[in-house]
């Protein structure tokens, strides 16, 4: 049985509830800054922000005068302030090129690990001098930081990357957040969002290990991880300086960056090997992928003038549509360089991976990929074509490999939440309630002492060793009463 009922509502109470409607959407919708990373970094950013615009949210991107990836006139619904900078894109592409040279000439074995943090301190000392005509570019800069607290931005999103996003966060009075891969040896999850890492089994960053270590692994592990936090902790001794500065108050460039009220980090347990994490780091590993578009029949990267004979089964593109490429039904494999885009792309369709890593987490991330069985790597300065051609057949002709592949895509796409919508959500949440002050471990209020009961185990040992003290004396003292005594019975 259905009832219609006819109800008449005053014009009065109609408009009204349209302003409460459109009071409501004014409430949703926030102010959002970004303070990005320029490279592949971007691309993931890039992602979120289109996200927000699309719910309604306003969102305004601060980035360098010199930058390879951001372009400032690619999205009219997107503001951008910009930083001026003294340095040049050329200086980026050395820099870029100088860190791939590093890994080739020193990728971290047991016998080279030494020179090669020696050396990769000395590009964090350039990549420091560029960082800090970002930092001095707006926190030195009156006008534009002015402009920043007149917009009244509810939250910023920073890739930790590039530091000084969390500074300019407390300067202007908002809540910020982070979104990162990782940090080599996880120092700065580690260290500055507390989280537990036993090296017993979590790899250290970098390390090119898994979650199942040999006794000779473990040992590499346990030096990977003093050996690293050595080389930042270094490094951030400058930025330490330049933060006590900037606040006015002795601190460090961890202490802030332990104030971010949500961590998004760019992985999953599809990718991931299990280990402990704390409530206020959200998995979104893959929150780029999307399903594959048609592809034309032919497909040819170039760059020029469109040659007049172009076929119309022919498409130009100055880059290839990696995502729909992976995406055809007739991909077999993919040869990648390990970029976690890339191989987040490939979970996503489940094609199998040829590795031929280059430089960062790129060789990490293909051991993680051999660990579940997806992968197969060639070493790029000592393959020949006979090997790449070998690594391909493998990952073709043997089965096993698509059905590792195909089983990491089911864990990516069994989410209650999509990795974007997750980022999405977390970034609204903070805007909502002003942060996540509720999900912060109490950790962050504990010195080094506490936080490894440091100060409770040399209690209990003191207690023990009084006990021991006490017990032996009373032992002594009645052995001599005993002895005492049977001597006195021995001359009676």
């Amino acid at each position: 049985m259905v009832f219609i009922l006819n109800i008449v509502i005053p014009k009065k109470s109609v408009q009204l509830l349209l302003f409460h409607l459109a009071l409501s959407e004014i409430v949703l919708s926030g102010n959002v800054l970004i303070w990005p990373t320029d490279g592949s970094h971007w691309l993931n950013i890039k992602i979120i922000l289109e996200e927000l615009i699309q719910r309604n949210h306003s969102v305004t991107v601060l980035a360098s005068s010199a930058t390879l990836f951001i372009n400032s006139n690619s999205d009219p619904s997107v503001k951008f302030e910009e930083i001026p900078v003294f340095y040049k894109k050329s200086n980026i592409d050395s820099l870029i090129e100088h860190m791939i040279m590093l890994w080739i000439d020193h990728r971290p074995t047991p016998l080279t690990l030494w020179t090669f943090y020696k050396e990769l301190g000395k590009l964090l000392d350039t990549f420091f001098r560029i960082n800090i005509q970002i930092c001095d570019g707006v926190l030195n800069n009156p006008m534009l930081m002015a402009k920043l607290q007149k917009a009244g931005f509810d939250v910023l999103v920073a890739d930790p990357v590039t530091i000084c996003g969390d500074l300019v966060a407390l300067k202007l009075g908002i809540p910020f957040m982070y979104t990162l891969r990782f940090s080599p040896a996880s120092t700065v999850e580690r260290h500055c969002g507390k989280i537990p890492a036993p090296v017993s089994y979590v790899p250290a960053a970098l390390s090119e290990l898994t979650d199942q270590m040999t006794f000779g692994e473990r040992v590499k592990n346990t030096i990977s991880y003093p050996l690293q936090d050595y080389i930042f902790q270094s490094y951030w001794g400058e930025w330490n300086s330049y933060y006590s500065k900037v606040l006015g108050r002795p601190t460090t460039l961890c202490e802030t960056m332990g104030k971010a009220e949500i961590w998004l980090i760019r992985t999953y347990w599809d990718f991931e090997f299990p280990r402990p994490y704390l409530p206020n780091f959200e998995f979104v590993g893959g929150l780029h992928c999307k399903p594959a578009k048609p592809l034309p029949k032919v497909l040819w990267r170039y760059k020029g003038k469109k040659p007049d004979t172009l076929g119309s089964n022919t498409r130009l593109f100055d880059w290839i549509p990696q995502n729909d490429l992976l995406g055809h039904p007739k991909t077999k494999a993919f040869i990648t360089h390990g970029g976690t885009n890339g191989i987040y792309e490939a979970i996503y369709h489940g094609i199998p991976m040829v590795g031929v890593p280059m430089f960062a987490d790129q060789p990490d991330n293909i051991a993680h990929m051999k660990a579940k069985g997806a992968a197969v790597e060639v070493n790029m300065n000592t393959m020949t074509s006979a090997d790449l051609l070998s690594a391909l057949r493998d990952v073709i002709n043997d089965p096993s490999y698509k059905e590792n592949a195909m089983r990491l895509s089911r864990i990516h796409h069994d989410q209650p939440v999509k990795p974007l919508d997750r980022a999405v959500f977390w970034i609204e949440f903070v805007m909502r309630h002003k942060g996540a002050k509720h999900l912060r471990v109490a950790a962050h209020d504990l010195n080094w002492i506490q936080y490894h009961s440091l100060d409770v185990i040399g209690f209990l040992l003191a207690c023990l060793a009084t006990a021991i003290f006490f017990v032996t004396k009373c032992c002594l003292f009645s052995c001599k009463k005993f002895s005492k005594t049977g001597k006195k019975k021995k001359r009676e």
